[in-house]
């Protein structure tokens, strides 16, 4: 699988094997502190590691093909757009990410 780079920066975080099916890792990424999963399907997801509302380490929540529950208060974020479940919360950010030959990439886009 490839991921479209066109607009953004690609970072390789490290082997698919660092994260195991069903869970999730933090990566420091230059400023950012960014949450990868691997979800059941073998798929990867990745949004910012900080949940809005009190800062929960999404990493460490539950996840599934479509949200990520923050450990600390069980709010849902989607990994389509990173808006949360519950109104008023807010949203985390979601970036693209593949598997390019056995590592985990993902791309930064521009501020």
């Amino acid at each position: 699988m490839s991921v479209d780079t066109t607009s953004g920066t690609a970072v390789v975080l490290g082997p698919m094997s660092d994260v195991q099916l069903g869970e999730g890792r933090a990566y420091a990424v230059g400023d950012r502190q960014i949450a990868v999963f691997r979800l059941s399907d073998g798929t990867l997801r990745a949004t910012d590691a900080a949940c809005p509302h009190k800062g929960g380490p999404l990493a460490d929540g539950q996840s599934d093909l479509g949200v990520v529950v923050c450990p600390l208060h069980q709010y849902a974020f989607r990994f389509s757009d990173g808006g949360c479940t519950t109104a008023g919360i807010g949203a985390v950010h979601t970036y693209r990410i593949s598997d390019e030959a056995g590592n985990i990439v993902v791309v930064i886009d521009p501020d």
